[in-house]
C-alpha cells in the first residue's frame, strides 16, 4: 500500500483467487484505523497481477474496493476503456483498477504506462478533493 497525504493505492498480486495472505494481514490489521476513521474521504485506488489473462484478479480489486468502502474512502478506478487505448494501456479491460498479468514472464510496458496513469489520476482526484 502507497498512503500519501489524501490517496492511498492498495496493491497485492493474486493468488489463489484474492490477494496475498500478506495483504490480508494488512487490511485486518487497519481495524484501528477503520475504528477511528483516519482514512476516511481518502481517495483510493488498486493494482493487481496474476499469472494468467483472466487469473480472477478482478476478485481481488473488488477485494480492495470493499476494504476502501469500510473505511470510508472514495474509490478511483481507470477511466481507459480496455482494448481502446492506442497506447494498449488497460489491455485486460478493467474498469475497478488496473489488472495486468505477465506475458513470457514480464510485465509489457503498456501495464507500466497504465500503472503511471492510474497514480497521476489518484494524485489529481486526491489534490481536487482536499
Amino acid at each position: 500500500m502507497i498512503d500519501r497525504a489524501d490517496a492511498v493505492s492498495f496493491g497485492s498480486p493474486t493468488y489463489m483467487g484474492g490477494p496475498a495472505a500478506q495483504f490480508k494481514a494488512f487490511a485486518d490489521a487497519s481495524s484501528d484505523r477503520w475504528s477511528q476513521q483516519r482514512w476516511a474521504n481518502k481517495i483510493a485506488g488498486g493494482f493487481t497481477t496474476g499469472a494468467c489473462a483472466s487469473g480472477d484478479q478482478l476478485h481481488t480489486l473488488t477485494y480492495f474496493s470493499i476494504l476502501a468502502a469500510q473505511h470510508g474512502m472514495l474509490w478511483c478506478g481507470i477511466d481507459i476503456p480496455g482494448g481502446e487505448d492506442p497506447g494498449g494501456r488497460n489491455r485486460l479491460g478493467s474498469q475497478l483498477g488496473l489488472a495486468t498479468h505477465l506475458v513470457d514472464g514480464a510485465l509489457p510496458q503498456s501495464d507500466f504506462s497504465a500503472a503511471e496513469y492510474l497514480g497521476h489520476r489518484l494524485a489529481k482526484m486526491a489534490s481536487s478533493n482536499g
